[in-house]
């Protein structure tokens, strides 16, 4: 009897997982450690990690980037049965391009109540009325590492803030001026 080997499609952690890579390359940067990729066909087509200060480009989030990229190797703006994977719920911004490039699904790691336009603070990827185009979404993926790396950026960035003001506070009580 012949035995059949079925190769498993890889999961929605897989991929996180691979947004988490890019979420990193981020953090080494500087920039807000958020990562991007996109799937088609159980391919990744584009992967890209927020480069807002590194671009000097408020629009260089890392969704944003990927869908660039995604579309050129399409061929089409549209992202038809493509599902995008990101670190962190997406904004307003970036929300509306996902909408209008019409991807298949969006699966995010963290919500983000305050600025999420995925259901967070509203939802623009499954708003009523509803735009052109309506987005699946998984909300919740590898959240508790997509939260770390997050909450790490910016502890580091509060603290090297703090120590700076310090060294200022310092230099100026040398300064007999």
């Amino acid at each position: 009897m012949s035995e059949e080997f079925m190769i498993e499609p890889k999961g929605d952690e897989f991929y996180m997982q691979l947004a988490l890579r890019e979420a990193v390359k981020a953090a080494e940067a500087g920039e807000v450690p958020i990562g991007a990729v996109i799937v088609k066909d159980e391919r990744v087509i584009a992967r890209s990690w927020n480069q807002v200060e590194t671009l000097k480009d408020a629009t260089a989030h890392a969704e944003m980037l990927a869908l660039t990229s995604a579309q050129s190797v399409v061929g089409d703006w549209r992202l038809e049965g493509c599902t995008v994977y990101v670190t962190k719920e997406p904004c307003p911004m970036c929300a509306g391009a996902l909408v209008h490039c019409r991807p298949d699904r969006v699966v995010f790691g963290i919500p983000d109540p305050k600025g999420g336009a995925a259901g967070g603070w509203i939802n623009l990827l499954d708003s009523n009325p509803p735009l052109n185009h309506k987005c699946e979404m998984t909300s919740g993926v590898l959240q508790e590492e997509c939260l770390a790396i997050l909450q790490h950026f910016f502890r580091e960035a509060r603290a090297k803030k703090k120590a700076e003001k310090e060294a200022r506070k310092q230099e100026s009580s040398k300064d007999p001026s």
